[in-house]
């Protein structure tokens, strides 16, 4: 069911869009008279809404209302796409996150939705010092104007789908570098197979942060848990944390716990 419908303040279109995209993916489907009721809205403008967001992959169309877009670990999803699938999760993993960094530190923030948060709450955050390694330029944008903070951007070739900097001339700047930690957005993370992403020069560019960072930390949401993709970055054993949402399954965490990664759960 619906829940009550939302205060009456006026939503920016692309906030409506997003909650709606959280919506269907929680309850596994919406009709179009329930979102309008949700919303306070017309069932004209919801229409529209979702016809938009079927043509952007986040939700698929179906008579009166919109079904979930089955997730699908091995296609390389845009990262426009990504952000407004499981936004509150990623929120909150953003936020815990950010908790672990210290004054001082070094830190890489690879590319992805989930990462991003992350920088969006150091932002907010007072550091005296910090210095970020990273590969997105978009979380080079959002990270930019800050005189505390010092960002440090990999070159390369441009994947236009996550905005990411691969392929050998990243890698050969990250091999000059060291980082006290590593935050890692991936695509799948399964106990048996490791951890995935789509990309191969991605996979390989990720590999290497692992080796030059003192502490490897992946942050997804859990609807990445148990999936695979195409490339493997390393197996589950070189990972010392993954925080996801509180909607992990239990045999995955248990299984991560077992191969000795610690787990937090937001």
């Amino acid at each position: 069911m619906i829940e009550a419908p939302i205060a009456s303040r006026r939503l920016l279109v692309e906030e409506r869009r997003r909650l709606i995209v959280d919506l269907v993916e929680k309850q596994g489907r919406a009709t179009v008279e329930e979102l309008a009721t949700r919303f306070g809205t017309s069932t004209v403008t919801i229409r529209a809404d979702l016809d938009a967001l079927a043509r952007s992959s986040a939700i698929a169309r179906s008579h009166g209302g919109a079904l979930p877009m089955a997730a699908a670990a091995t296609h390389d999803t845009p990262l426009n796409i990504k952000e407004t699938r499981w936004h509150a999760q990623k929120l909150r993993i953003g936020e815990a996150a950010a908790k672990m960094i210290r004054d001082g530190e070094t830190i890489i923030l690879d590319s992805g939705s989930t990462t991003v948060e992350i920088a969006r709450q150091i932002r907010q955050m007072k550091f005296e010092s910090l210095t970020v390694i990273t590969n997105a330029l978009n979380i080079a944008m959002e990270l930019s104007g800050l005189p505390q903070i010092r960002v440090m951007m990999l070159g390369g070739l441009l994947r236009q789908t996550s905005y990411s900097l691969v392929g050998p001339d990243a890698e050969q700047a990250l091999a000059k570098l060291s980082a006290d930690r590593l935050f890692l957005g991936v695509d799948g993370l399964d106990p048996n197979v490791g951890v995935t992403t789509p990309d191969p020069l991605e996979a390989a560019l990720n590999a290497l942060m692992i080796r030059v960072s003192r502490q490897t930390i992946a942050v997804l949401d859990a609807s990445k848990l148990g999936q695979r993709s195409l490339s493997v970055i390393t197996p589950v054993k070189n990972l010392d944390m993954v925080i996801s949402d509180n909607s992990a399954p239990a045999e995955t965490v248990e299984a991560l716990r077992a191969a000795g990664v610690q787990v937090v759960l937001v």
